[in-house]
């Protein structure tokens, strides 16, 4: 009986130290994970699992986000998941996954591949769900290096019209201001689509976020504010500053505080206070609608601001590791991309050059039948000329006989005696009549002697013919074996390769100094190119913002539409207006 209580004593108290744990649902920008979490667990907790799921180093740019009573918050790294935020009550509790900050250069800071493709497809969504304001002709060309980063390089055999007609490229409202068909803006994104050929998938993703970095809202986050006098005005939050807008303009800002030229920014209740480094500056105070709000507006002005400082100190240690390790990565897939490059040129060669044996063979047969056919038609000529000969050889004599049967005729005749002057009279007649006769046959005797030689030399000259013709059957026939033995060698070359398994092998994963500072000379000869290649894409969107220009539909302009035409006929841009405003 004690030993029984002992049991159910030990097995209850290991019940009641199991701890309880919550369902939570992370969705990511492609795709979605669930984990079981402890009460206990931290905001830091849960990240760092998340993280370390997606393979993600550079956790400074990205959150935990979540909505409560219709207002975005960010999880606290220091604060419990469940007991010390308000975050929904019914499980499984999801939180997003997205980038909290942004980069000033995406191309310097963004080291990790994963951490640029989560940074593509959350910018890209934000300008299809025109939460950042493009211009059309930009568009375009953004829709291009996303097409490039899914599809890989253009195939015209493969990639068709209409290949495009499921996918969201373009914001509605570009789609919606122009008198376009689909068919002419997927015309449209595939001529700049097949001029991205031999970029990679990151490579692309890239080249899209060092055009959407310059729009002008891209990485900012607004708020409504109030200033002093009551007038309503829009903060704005992003990796260079805080920036006070009009309520109808996102583009343009007002005012502009970098973060190098705050000296101190706080709030009490909802009354915000920002002030400038320079003490002749006046303050600046403004009131937001939430408490919440001023918890996150402030949240955002701390983390931006110590990234601000971040980029222009050295490097930590980890980064420079993460940037070296980037470094070796992107040799290593150039080579990769440089070897199947040239196996992919081999390959095309090889086939190009099967083709073109294939090709010659067909040729080659062609040519043997045309030598059978006149093989043929000349043994058929050879044996009629035979046959002709042979019967005009025996007409000949048959003629030769007549004529010495006529011969012997007129001797007879002329051996008979002729009693009477009439009779001898007719008989010269006779005689007369059978010479000519006699003379005419041997004429004819003699013309089919001759033709009977002719057509034996006619013979002669048909059998040289049909032995010419034989012997250029045995060449064409000897050249089709070669080339059959050509043709089957050269059709395994694709498949052996063996000269790219050397090539394989001396790759290997050592990257010598040579070969570092070689891709460090490419990656510079890559800087100048690019800034060449920026005035010829300047005047490509000038020359396709032209080409559309005439079906815009104006009535249906918006008034970022006209703002951004404006600014844009001002020569502002996004950076040289800050500098003014600042």
């Amino acid at each position: 009986m004690a030993g029984a209580i002992a049991s159910r004593m030990s097995f209850s108290s290991l019940k009641r130290k199991q701890p309880k744990t919550f369902t939570v649902r992370i969705a990511t920008m492609d795709a979605e994970m669930e984990f079981s979490c402890e009460v206990k667990w931290k905001g830091k907790d849960l990240f760092d699992l998340v993280c370390r799921t997606l393979g993600l180093r550079e956790t400074w740019f990205f959150g935990l986000q979540y909505t409560i009573k219709d207002t975005v918050a960010w999880l606290k790294m220091d604060k419990k998941v469940v007991l010390d935020h308000d975050v929904p009550t019914e499980e499984p509790k999801t939180f997003h996954f997205l980038a909290k900050f942004y980069p000033e250069n995406a191309e310097e800071e963004l080291v990790q591949e994963i951490t640029q493709h989560l940074f593509f497809l959350q910018v890209k969504k934000q300008i299809l769900d025109e939460k950042i304001y493009c211009p059309p002709e930009a568009s375009v060309l953004l829709a291009s290096y996303a097409v490039q980063a899914k599809y890989g390089d253009y195939d015209p055999n493969v990639h068709k019209r209409g290949f495009l007609a499921q996918e969201e490229l373009l914001p509605k409202r570009v789609i919606n201001l122009y008198q376009m068909t689909p068919e002419m803006w997927e015309e449209r994104i595939t001529a700049w689509y097949a001029e991205h050929r031999g970029r990679a998938r990151d490579e692309a993703e890239m080249e899209y976020l060092k055009i959407a970095q310059d729009l002008e809202m891209y990485g900012v986050n607004y708020f409504a504010i109030r200033n002093k006098k009551g007038t309503e005005l829009l903060l704005g939050v992003d990796a260079l500053g805080l920036h006070i807008y009009d309520p109808d303009n996102r583009l343009t800002p007002k005012i502009s505080f970098p973060w190098n030229e705050i000296r101190n920014i706080s709030y009490s209740d909802k009354e915000f206070t920002i002030k400038p480094l320079d003490k002749k500056i006046d303050v600046f105070k403004f009131n937001s609608s939430k408490l919440r709000v001023n918890k996150l507006i402030l949240q955002l002005c701390i983390g931006n601001h110590d990234l601000f400082m971040r980029r222009r100190k050295a490097d930590s240690l980890e980064v420079q590791q993460m940037k070296a390790q980037a470094r070796e990565e992107k040799a290593r897939k150039q080579m990769e991309r440089q070897r199947l490059a040239r196996e992919k040129q081999m390959r095309e060669e090889a086939e190009r050059t099967r083709d073109e044996l294939e090709r010659r063979l067909m040729q080659l047969k062609e040519e043997a039948t045309m030598a059978n056919e006149a093989l043929m038609r000349s043994e058929e000529t050879a044996d009629l000329l035979a046959e002709k000969a042979q019967i005009t050889e025996e007409e000949a004599k048959l003629l030769a006989q007549k004529a010495a049967e006529a011969e012997q005729e007129m001797q007879r005749i002329k051996a008979t005696a002729i009693r009477t002057e009439e009779e001898k009279r007719l008989m010269e007649q006779k005689v007369l009549e059978a010479e000519m006769l006699a003379l005419k046959m041997a004429e004819e005797s003699e013309r089919r002697a001759k033709e009977a030689d002719q057509l034996k030399q006619d013979l002669q000259e048909a059998r040289e013919s049909e032995r010419r013709a034989k012997q250029k059957l045995l060449e064409i026939t000897s050249k089709s074996s070669y080339t059959q033995s050509m043709n089957s060698s050269t059709t395994a070359l694709p498949t052996d390769l063996p000269s790219f398994n050397l090539i394989s092998e001396s790759l290997s994963f050592d990257f010598k100094d040579t070969d570092m500072k070689r891709l460090s000379m490419e990656i510079e000869k890559e800087k100048v190119e690019y800034m060449e290649k920026s005035k010829h894409l300047q005047e490509q969107l000038n020359e396709l913002k032209t080409e559309i220009e005439a079906l815009k539909l104006k009535e249906r302009e918006t008034a970022l539409d006209i703002l951004h035409n404006e600014n844009t006929s001002r020569g502002n841009s996004k950076h040289n207006t800050i500098k003014k405003v600042s």
